[in-house]
């Protein structure tokens, strides 16, 4: 290791690369002696040595750094002047008395540059000097970046000072009402209201903000005495602010007449252009609403974009259903402009309780108002009425199921009455459906019909099983499984044998989850291993790794010479969690397999069967070349050894 001495000679190199080694090592080995050689390096123009010498003095740092980099700040390159303040940003309070010297330079730019360091420092002896910058020092940029300093030390020994420099020239009023801001004092709030008497339209806007942000109850009080001879656009900033301290609820608190009074100006505050006082206006609405509130609103909600605007609509809806069941609602949901009366059901949606009677006037006006309603609207309302529907709703979705035509519309009537109602008087209406044009419709009758039950549906399913159309006996087959597959039997056989594929796999998982004898199951799904679909070998795979016994293993070991990859995995992975040792030798073969997901199946499998002979495989498959496969191997065989 090179000492100081030899670093100092290194740096006055011609060699560049020496230089920058050099200057890196020296804060490595933290050479204070090379301070000053380091900073004047700084000036340099080569950016490899500049970024080598800036990181050895931010490491070797102490009032020799801090003295070094000071001139620095008067360089007339702002490239040097840049890092120099940067360094000192860092560095500077471990030298604070010759930084705070350069608060009282002649320069006003050093004086700014000085500032704005110190704002960095996070040192309480920076206050003072800053306070006597914002305070005294006759150029108005200095005393701008001593209030962002104070701001960024957040510190409150700055307040009295900030509080006082609050009538300064607009320009440091900013600076000074963001760091208030920042530190959020309760002596400030009496000071940035008083402040509001002369300031611009701009600086007093910026006040309200700072006090909303500030979060104070006290501020309350003090601008609700202005918000009345404010202007429009002031008065909606204080509205903001109040709700932003309060909350919503809190205004339920004010008298019947503060009460009233500020709720005609948050109606104002609603047709405000800034969406935060909107929000804000639209929260507060929320507790102290009625109906022009829940009109003015709506309207808002209806432009906005059900994507886009998706979380900002969803708290509008919510405040909406806060207000409760409004005229403005009613009207809205039966007026021409849809994109209202979409959110309208929503918001109603929130109203009703979670279970829908007719004593309930919410669900009432949806129901009614489902019949005068666009197709769209019907859609979303049924969906509604549906969710929350009870047996007192039966009469309304009997007569949407006889009257309209719908596929959206049927299949929510279809759900309450069968699924949710279990109608055994609708199913003569429900089971034409499964004839429909679109199979979501159909998909819905099917379950409703299985929901309802009974001897009548499963007769009607039996009769249906003998139709030529493939689709109705893989419906009945379906549906016959979940009704009983032990009584139907003979067709579950006769599925089984089908020569529809899809119809074969639903009536092999029909009679294995019978729950019924084995021996007579078993046979009729084992039978389908060989089936001419892989599908169906692959549920029959499935099956067997569900029902797993001693009895499934030679099956299960047959199914690994299967053609398809599917069902060798599935079949691997039933042997492996079973820990079926017969596997062994059939999984050693697999690691030669040209599909690589087969591969790292076998690799899992052996490490979960375990015994000397996967482990002697599985190091093997450490020497090959493929880290994933190489990192399952060394994962399968630390598995091995854990047991």
């Amino acid at each position: 290791m090179a000492d100081c001495t030899e670093y100092l000679a290194l740096l006055s190199s011609d060699n560049k690369e020496i230089v920058r080694e050099s200057a890196f090592r020296a804060g490595e080995d933290n050479c204070v002696e090379a301070v000053p050689r380091l900073a004047e390096l700084l000036k340099t123009h080569h950016l490899g040595i500049q970024e080598a010498v800036d990181s050895s003095l931010r490491k070797i740092g102490g009032r020799e750094t801090v003295g070094a980099v000071i001139p620095l700040l008067r360089s007339d390159e702002a490239s040097v002047r840049n890092l120099a303040m940067d360094i000192l940003r860092e560095v500077g309070n471990q030298d604070m008395p010759s930084l705070i010297d350069l608060t009282l330079d002649d320069d006003p730019d050093i004086r700014i540059f000085v500032a704005d360091i110190l704002g960095s420092t996070g040192s309480l002896l920076a206050v003072q000097p800053l306070c006597e910058a914002l305070l005294g020092d006759p150029e108005v940029n200095v005393r701008y970046q001593a209030a962002v300093s104070l701001g960024e030390l957040g510190m409150e020994d700055a307040i009295p000072c900030l509080n006082q420099a609050i009538n300064d020239e607009e320009w440091v009023q900013y600076s000074v009402i963001e760091a208030l801001t920042k530190i959020g004092h309760t002596s400030s709030v009496d000071a940035l209201v008083k402040a509001l008497d002369g300031a611009s339209d701009l600086v007093a806007s910026m006040i309200i903000d700072s006090l909303g942000e500030m979060g104070n109850v006290k501020a309350v009080t003090m601008l609700l005495r202005r918000i009345a001879d404010s202007p429009t656009a002031l008065r909606n900033k204080i509205v903001k602010a109040i709700v932003k301290i309060l909350g919503g609820k809190s205004l339920t608190l004010l008298s019947d007449e503060e009460r009233e009074r500020f709720r005609q100006y948050l109606l104002v505050a609603l047709q405000d252009e800034d969406e935060e006082i909107q929000d804000a206006a639209i929260q507060g609405l929320a507790y102290v609403g009625g109906e022009d509130a829940s009109a003015g609103i709506l309207s808002i909600a209806g432009k906005l974009d059900q994507d886009r605007d998706h979380d900002r609509l969803e708290l509008i809806i919510g405040f909406l259903a806060q207000i409760g069941l409004t005229e403005a609602l009613k009207t809205v949901l039966l007026g021409e402009d849809q994109d209202e009366a979409r959110v309208a059901v929503q918001v109603l949606s929130h109203i009703a309780p979670n279970a829908c009677t007719l004593d309930n006037c919410v669900c009432q006006v949806l129901m009614e108002a489902f019949w005068k309603a666009s197709l769209p609207v019907q859609r979303q309302i049924v969906g509604v009425v549906a969710a929350k529907g009870e047996e007192q709703t039966k009469d309304f979705f009997i007569k949407v199921l006889n009257e309209h035509q719908d596929g959206t519309v049927l299949k929510s009537a279809v759900y309450l009455l069968g699924e949710k109602l279990r109608l055994p008087e609708v199913v003569d209406r429900i089971f034409p459906l499964m004839e429909h044009q679109y199979d979501d419709v159909k998909e819905a009758a099917l379950d409703a019909c299985i929901a309802i039950g009974g001897p009548d549906v499963q007769a009607h399913f039996q009769e249906m099983f003998g139709s030529s159309e493939s689709i109705n006996r893989l419906m009945a087959a379906y549906a016959l499984g979940k009704l009983g597959p032990m009584e139907n039997l003979d067709i579950l056989t006769q599925a089984a044998e089908d020569e529809v594929p899809d119809i074969r796999k639903v009536a092999v998982e029909a009679l294995a989850a019978s729950g019924g004898d084995d021996a007579v199951w078993r046979p009729l799904v084992l039978h389908r291993l060989f089936d001419e679909s892989k599908d169906v070998r692959l549920t029959v795979v499935e099956i067997m790794g569900r029902h797993y016994d001693r009895d499934m293993v030679p099956h299960l070991l047959d199914a690994l010479n299967d053609e398809d990859d599917w069902v060798k995995i599935r079949a691997m992975d039933a042997l492996g969690e079973h820990a079926t040792v017969e596997a062994v030798p059939l999984m050693i073969d697999m690691l030669d397999n040209s599909n690589r997901f087969v591969v790292m199946k076998a690799v899992e499998a052996l490490g979960n069967i375990g015994g000397s002979e996967a482990f002697a495989a599985l190091l093997e498959v450490t020497n090959r070349d493929e880290y994933e496969l190489v990192s399952a191997a060394e994962e399968a065989i630390s598995k091995i050894q854990e047991m």
